[in-house]
Parts: structure tokens; C-alpha cells; sequence
């Protein structure tokens, strides 16, 4: 089901923070911002990944509902997603990492987008050496408009993870795995940082 609300403004109209979706923000004195703009009950785990990447080095948002069903009404699409603290977090960030939910239940993989064409090839080769399958990018989850929130930092251009729901499901029921996906990402940004 497409989420009736095109603008945060329009969605908190109708929601409520602290009921149906909260936010949570951990900004740091660093040039990275890893964010899950569909968290919580939009799309599981999507937060706990981001927040697993971020650690204690990189900036942390994610926007989580917290409805007991219907969620999906709270997924504000990413070219159009204009949650104040979020733009606000964005705007200090020269890369900006997204992490969505693929839904595909059946095969594990995870699809990389974005304009940040170097970052996401760094990131393909430590999450594939660490041993997760990459996919060619699905259409319409390319994350190469200029206007999606990972290309909004201040170099217009960032990572776009779309994580399928069973390599969510591994990582939820098994931390090593969570910690295995995080660290292979951290690794690819520590090693974009040592270069730049």
C-alpha cells in the first residue's frame, strides 16, 4: 500500500510522535550520516542496521514507525522524504548512507545504489568478501536521483542499501551476522576516509 502522505508536514497532520512513528538522532563531529528513513514497523530492522553501521563513529537518524499494523502509510518516499531533524542532519553530512528494506523473503542479497559511485564499489567488495550476495540494482531503487536523501549531503552524492527481508531476517535472529554486515561497511567507509 503507497503511503498517502507526499511530505512529512502532510503525515504529522494526521500522526502522532511518541505513538505512531518516533525519531531518533545521534549526530557526531564526523563527515558521515547513516540514516534508516523507513524504520521500526515500515521496514524491520532497517534502523538496528543503520545504527550498527553508525556505531560510535558516524552520525545516526532513523525515522521509526511504531504502529501496531499499517505502517506502511509512513513511508514518505526518499526523494520526497523532508522530516525537519532529518534535512537539518543531511545538510552537516558530506556522505550520506540510506538503509532501505528490500522485501524479497526468499534469497539473501542486498542492491547498492546511489551517485557515489566509488563508496559503492568499496562497499560491494567488503560486504561481498565478508560473504554476502550482491544483486544489480532493481528498477526504481537505483538511488541516482538527485533529490534522494542519500544524495543530499554536501558532496550530492551517497549510498542507497536496500537490504532484502531475508538477509534482515538473518541478521536479526543471529548478531554475529549484524556485526559481519556493519563492520564490512564500516571497513569500506574507513577506507574511503584514509584516501580522501
Amino acid at each position: 500500500m503507497a503511503s498517502p502522505y507526499s511530505t512529512f508536514k502532510q503525515l504529522a497532520k494526521s500522526e502522532s510522535e511518541g505513538k505512531d512513528y518516533q525519531v531518533r538522532i545521534d549526530l557526531r563531529d564526523t563527515p558521515v550520516l547513516v540514516m534508516a528513513p523507513h524504520g521500526g514497523k515500515i521496514e524491520p530492522m532497517t534502523a538496528e542496521i543503520a545504527e550498527a553501521i553508525a556505531g560510535h563513529d558516524y552520525s545516526f537518524y532513523s525515522f521509526e514507525g511504531l504502529k501496531e499494523d499499517g505502517n506502511n502509510i509512513l513511508h514518505i518516499e526518499s526523494h520526497l522524504f523532508d522530516e525537519p531533524r532529518a534535512l537539518q542532519a543531511v545538510g552537516k553530512a558530506d556522505i550520506v548512507i540510506t538503509v532501505h528494506g528490500q522485501l524479497n523473503r526468499k534469497d539473501a542479497f542486498v542492491m547498492i545504489g546511489g551517485l557515489h559511485n566509488g563508496l559503492c564499489s568499496e562497499i560491494r567488495r567488503q560486504l561481498e568478501a565478508t560473504g554476502f550476495q550482491i544483486r544489480p540494482v532493481g528498477r526504481g531503487l537505483e538511488g541516482i536521483d538527485s533529490r534522494n536523501l542519500c544524495n543530499r549531503g554536501r558532496l550530492k552524492a551517497g549510498v542507497q542499501l536496500e537490504v532484502s527481508r531475508k538477509v534482515r531476517d538473518l541478521v536479526r535472529a543471529d548478531k554475529s551476522q549484524l556485526e559481519a554486515f556493519a563492520g564490512a561497511v564500516r571497513k569500506a567507509l574507513q577506507i574511503y576516509l584514509a584516501g580522501c
